[in-house]
């Protein structure tokens, strides 16, 4: 059980983390987080404006708490370097990273401090960032080239963050409200 419980016959804010119907939405998740980026290159689309693979993750964390948002969020870059060859490995660690983070608090701050949707989705987005920037000083250092990259992958997806923050947890509520039907039911129900 995620424990979320609320008051007597409130739904959870999020799903169940590990019925057979949420674990098999979780894999639809990290397979929706390789197959986004994957079509975006095909189809020329600019990656690091759209952030294709971020969705999913933190949708992951909004519908199935921290676990499922942590799990999402650590499996799809290497789902998506073993399968399409992207991310790149020199940025394969520190996108790991930050997805799992982006997952694991928008998850946390849903499932356990009951947050709005929309303020665990900013604070996720930063968070993730702050991650990829700190990780990718440790393992890059402080150099120009550094910063230069830094500012190259993060700016342009400033406006993909403005719209995951206003868009996710709508979708998410829209998928937590109808307990996606089959096998998944609203944490803390019991039944």
């Amino acid at each position: 059980m995620n424990g979320t419980t609320g008051k007597a016959g409130e739904l959870g804010t999020t799903l169940e983390f590990a019925t057979p119907g949420s674990l098999l939405a979780q894999a639809g998740l990290v397979a929706a987080a390789v197959g986004l980026p994957v079509a975006a290159h095909l189809g020329g689309a600019p990656v690091r404006m759209l952030l294709p693979m971020h969705w999913p993750v933190i949708l992951a964390g909004l519908v199935f708490g921290w676990r499922g948002g942590l799990a999402v969020g650590a499996l799809a870059p290497t789902a998506s370097f073993l399968i399409s060859g992207y991310p790149l490995p020199p940025v394969l660690v520190q996108m790991s990273l930050e997805l799992a983070t982006y997952g694991a608090v928008a998850g946390w701050l849903r499932e356990r401090a009951r947050t709005s949707g929309f303020l665990a989705v900013a604070t996720a987005l930063v968070a993730g960032r702050i991650v990829f920037i700190a990780s990718t000083l440790v393992l890059s250092g402080a150099t120009t080239a550094t910063f230069g990259y830094l500012r190259a992958a993060l700016l342009p997806g400033v406006v993909a963050a403005v719209v995951q923050t206003g868009t996710l947890p709508l979708l998410a509520d829209r998928w937590t409200s109808s307990g996606q039907g089959r096998g998944s039911r609203p944490a803390g129900t019991g039944e």
